[in-house]
């Protein structure tokens, strides 16, 4: 059963990227003109990272690990290339995010088919919902005002040759 949707998902992104390389204003059912911006992510994709603490004579500052500053940036860069001058969605939207996972290195012939063929998922490494942060954040003020605007969420986590992640929002449809 997840199988089926994770492919449902990957053909929906599939048919969203052959319509359009990044942005798309379409009519739909008779309702007012909506956006939809789609883009890909390149590289392995980045959990959000714990926040960590330091002690700066009598204060406490908090701050994010690098490597989750830089996956954030990293994902909006991609944002602005792909919103270019259209401004933040304003409403509630819908998020479609795909993660593929680079197959780790160690895994044997057979296991690494596994993994290709969708018999195995990556359930090892971080949790889906962290991925998620680090990605809404990068999008924050680019894509949409805040990420507290998505009340709608598909995420899928596979494993597939190179790490990537593809992401379609779209204006949520009343």
């Amino acid at each position: 059963m997840e199988r089926d949707a994770a492919v449902r998902q990957r053909a929906d992104l599939e048919t969203y990227r052959q319509r359009s390389n990044s942005l798309e204003i379409q009519h739909i059912q008779g309702q007012d003109m909506t956006l939809q911006v789609l883009f890909q992510v390149d590289g392995t994709p980045v959990p959000k990272g714990r926040p960590r603490f330091a002690r700066r004579g009598k204060f406490v500052s908090t701050y994010s690990p690098k490597t989750t500053v830089d996956y954030e940036t990293k994902v909006s860069d991609a944002a602005k290339q792909a919103m270019g001058s259209q401004k933040p969605l304003e409403g509630p939207v819908v998020a479609c995010i795909y993660i593929t996972l680079p197959i780790p290195a160690s895994y044997s012939k057979k296991r690494t088919q596994a993994c290709l063929s969708g018999e195995e998922r990556p359930t090892k490494r971080s949790d889906i919902d962290n991925f998620c942060k680090a990605i809404f954040d990068g999008m924050n003020g680019i894509v949409f005002t805040d990420d507290s605007q998505v009340v709608s969420l598909h995420a899928t986590k596979v494993y597939g040759t190179i790490g990537m992640v593809e992401i379609m929002v779209q204006e949520h449809l009343l």
